[in-house]
């Protein structure tokens, strides 16, 4: 689905990737919904969009709050019109904790963002888009989703649902006009385990996790919009995701042992 001229909402908008999945989307002529929790950040995106910004709204919402998501797709219509799309990049991890030492109270946060967030969203937009002559979803799960990660399992756990989630929208809506792309990013270059709470900056480089290659956040954003108009069934972004996609499928277990000693720092 091309984007120039639709209403797309973007979910993380306030930073990172979903920063630059708003930015990229402008760029190309899109109408953006941009929704976060961080009303600075969006502010932020907004001044760095330019004079693209007035197409530009922003949406202050916890995707965990069922009855607030309800209410969404008529506010992004009040704003733009319509709506034509949703890319799902909201996300956070938890501490760097073996599920034996995480507490429920961080793993409940970690579910009701990564999981119920998507789900929320899916079923108040989907009434919309399935009305709509073409509409296009994407969300964004991860590497993690399909490559155990050690002290982010719980992370994972929400994030392979998600891919679920999103390849089981897929086939269901076989036939309507409505796409459904699932994401994975590997290790890509944002804030996200800061913005979570799971780590300190100076934690990060101590650790020295600030020397793994990473994808920038800028490149991240192009290959999900890409894949976005293109409708595409899947996008790996980085060359890490595209890797260990095929060793999880071909050695899981030599996979699983390779990213231990990769992460294994971070346990302490």
């Amino acid at each position: 689905m091309q984007v120039s001229g639709k209403v797309i909402v973007v979910t993380g908008g306030g930073a990172g990737i979903g920063r630059e999945v708003v930015l990229e989307l402008l760029k190309r002529g899109a109408k953006v919904a941009a929704v976060d929790l961080n009303v600075a950040g969006m502010a932020e995106t907004a001044t760095l969009a330019g004079a693209a910004s007035d197409r530009l709204s922003q949406h202050d919402v916890n995707i965990s709050n069922r009855e607030v998501v309800m209410q969404l797709p008529k506010e992004v219509i009040a704003a733009h019109g319509q709506v034509d799309g949703l890319i799902n990049v909201a996300g956070i991890i938890h501490k760097f904790k073996r599920v034996n030492d995480l507490d429920f109270a961080d793993i409940e946060r970690v579910v009701n963002v990564n999981l119920w967030g998507p789900l929320n969203l899916a079923k108040a937009f989907l009434p919309v888009f399935l009305e709509r002559p073409e509409a296009h979803l994407a969300f964004v799960s991860s590497m993690g989703g399909y490559a155990p990660v050690p002290g982010q399992t719980i992370y994972g756990a929400t994030k392979a649902a998600v891919k679920l989630l999103s390849e089981g929208l897929h086939s269901e809506l076989m036939g309507t006009n409505v796409g459904v792309t699932t994401v994975f990013p590997g290790a890509v270059a944002t804030g996200i385990a800061v913005n979570s709470g799971a780590i300190t900056e100076k934690e990060i480089e101590a650790m020295g996790a600030s020397k793994y290659k990473t994808t920038s956040a800028v490149v991240a954003g192009q290959n999900i919009v890409d894949g976005f108009e293109r409708k595409a069934y899947r996008v790996f972004v980085g060359s890490d995701a595209k890797t260990m996609d095929v060793l999880t499928r071909l050695m899981p277990e030599r996979a699983a042992a390779i990213i231990f000693k990769q992460m294994k720092n971070l346990l302490g």
